[in-house]
């Protein structure tokens, strides 16, 4: 079996990109913190992300519950394959890029150590409209949610140095029924499947922000998806 490891890890300031003039919206001026680098060396992880990288919106990106965002690196040749195009490993922001983990194994709860540090799962990626923006894939978004792509976030638990090539050796696997994967089937495919949404929405270890839409879901009142997936792009 493959060894759960960062392959490559990403930091990166915010930085403008496209033209104010443009007429084709995917072409405008925009801001984001997905430009990530990859790091040399070890770099400090605190509880709300890495030493000296950035998020724009710090609505939706960033703070305790979304401190690192993680991709698997094999997701890469099966877009590069699907898309025709050559979307580079840190393509989608991650700061880490992993190896011997995906959505299918990795679960909401999981505790791992990893270098000095002490991370866990609190939630998968919710996808929005940057990554199609970056890409030039309009529905970039929607790719993602459908085929399940989507990678997740740690919470820092204990805070300290990591670097690419660490290992995770996992502590804790309370919840073994709540994979990223089945988390995704709740929020996108089994939308009227009420159960399926309260139990998830039981998990003491899923981010607050999941639990919210859920919890609107189950009262009727989730909104519209479009702002996320498409946002200024159309």
């Amino acid at each position: 079996m493959e060894h759960r490891k960062i392959h490559r890890l990403f930091t990166g300031k915010v930085k403008k990109a496209g033209h104010s003039d443009a007429e084709n919206k995917m072409d405008q001026t925009w801001e984001s913190g997905i430009f990530k680098e990859p790091a040399e060396g070890p770099i400090y992880l605190t509880k709300t992300g890495f030493e000296g990288d950035e998020v724009a919106d710090k609505k939706n990106h960033g703070g305790p519950e979304k401190a690192v965002f993680v991709y698997p690196v094999r997701h890469y040749e099966e877009w590069k394959r699907e898309l025709n195009a050559d979307i580079p490993v840190g393509g989608n922001g991650e700061n880490f890029a992993v190896s011997g983990m995906d959505e299918s194994n990795v679960c909401i709860g999981d505790t791992f150590k990893v270098g000095e540090a002490i991370v866990q799962v609190s939630q998968p990626r919710r996808p929005c409209w940057k990554p199609a923006r970056r890409h030039k894939v309009i529905d970039l978004a929607l790719r993602i949610q459908k085929t399940g792509r989507t990678g997740w976030y740690f919470r820092v638990l204990k805070e300290g140095r990591v670097e690419a090539g660490d290992t995770f050796e996992r502590m804790e696997h309370p919840c073994p029924e709540w994979t990223i994967e089945a988390c995704n089937e709740v929020m996108y495919n089994q939308t009227s499947n009420i159960g399926l949404a309260e139990s998830l929405c039981a998990c003491e270890y899923l981010a607050d922000n999941w639990k919210k839409t859920l919890n609107k879901r189950l009262q009727g009142s989730e909104g519209s998806s479009e702002p996320r997936v498409f946002g200024p792009n159309r």
